[in-house]
């Protein structure tokens, strides 16, 4: 099984629609996209989301599958003083000091994380009974290939939510992802399972945040959701 992630492209969040940069990175993911098999499309009900989703179902010749577990969750922790934080607006000094950051077991121990616990078990829940739909049953920190499929899906979504479902595919602590990477708008996170001994498989991830489209179409990434800047190679890529 294949497992595409796709951030939305450059947004307009006030509007919650793209930006006029937002909708030229749509086009050139859809063009990218269309020698891809793609057999099932998901996506979150932001428009932001949809509206990319829906550049490239054109070339697809599909219908987005709108899912409300796919929406993104604003990342809202608590900040140790009666408030809520962005998970990945903290500090280095504020987070990194906790051990259990950078454990996949133990980073939801931590109180501050508690507004986000619900949230990020509900997510998890949901992949996994889309991911069971397509053969592969969630068994402790692997799956079980019930059935094994060949197929293709693509889902439309954001970064914070994206952090989550690479969290739990990878067993990687999610508050550690949300500062440690980056996930252009349009990037492409592509992820298949390895199936190597009997009905056992696992997540690994082939590419994450490919932007290649970007570089073909002499778009320079957009930085939207990163505090530096971002390293252009406009009209390089092969």
């Amino acid at each position: 099984m294949r497992l595409i992630l796709i951030r939305h492209g450059d947004p307009d969040y006030a509007r919650d629609s793209l930006t006029e940069k937002g909708k030229r990175e749509a086009a050139l993911l859809a063009e990218r996209a269309k020698g891809w098999k793609v057999d099932d499309v998901y996506s979150s009900p932001f428009g932001r989301a949809y509206e990319t989703a829906l550049a490239c179902c054109a070339v697809w010749k599909k219908e987005p599958r709108v899912v409300d577990w796919a929406q993104e969750w604003m990342g809202v922790i608590d900040d140790g003083k009666g408030g809520i934080r962005i998970a990945w607006d903290f500090f280095p000094s504020e987070w990194t000091d906790d051990e259990r950051n950078f454990n996949a077991q133990k980073w939801l121990e931590i109180p501050r994380t508690s507004p986000l616990k619900k949230r990020y078990e509900e997510v998890c829940a949901r992949l996994d009974e889309t991911i069971a739909s397509y053969g592969y049953e969630r068994r402790r920190n692997a799956y079980r290939v019930r059935e094994r499929s060949d197929k293709t899906v693509v889902i439309f979504c954001h970064f914070g939510i994206s952090m989550l479902m690479l969290s739990h595919l990878l067993n990687l602590p999610a508050q550690a992802l949300l500062h440690g990477l980056y996930l252009a708008p349009t990037s492409v996170t592509v992820l298949n399972t390895e199936e190597r001994h009997a009905d056992e498989a696992y997540f690994r991830a082939e590419r994450i945040g490919d932007c290649l489209h970007l570089y073909r179409g002499g778009e320079p990434i957009s930085e939207s959701g990163y505090f530096a800047k971002v390293m252009q190679e406009v009209g390089k890529g092969e």
